[in-house]
């Protein structure tokens, strides 16, 4: 079947979390090499192309870094919501 039913315990932020955790594959390589890129262009115009280089490269790591970083807090919230979730008191109707 082509198009399945949502399940009922599908959470939206769950599921956007595992976006952000797959995109960090890409996010990596992708900001190293136009880290790249953009400091061998700007050295170039500047005068000094391998200076460039290693600036870009260094913005680049720092950038995928900061991605990483910022997907382990959201994943912290996310558990911290979640540990809240099953401390809070019960209704009688609830299990």
């Amino acid at each position: 079947m082509l198009f399945r039913p949502k399940p009922k315990d599908a959470d939206p932020k769950e599921r956007a979390l595992w976006g952000d955790l797959m995109s960090l594959g890409m996010v990596f390589p992708a900001a190293i090499v136009l880290g790249y890129f953009i400091g061998r262009w700007a050295g170039t115009k500047l005068g000094h192309p391998k200076a460039g280089i290693l600036v870009g490269l260094a913005w680049g790591v720092a950038t995928g870094f900061w991605e990483l970083y910022k997907v382990t807090k959201r994943m912290e919230r996310m558990d911290k919501d979640n540990d809240s979730d099953d401390h809070k008191p019960r209704g009688p109707h609830e299990p």
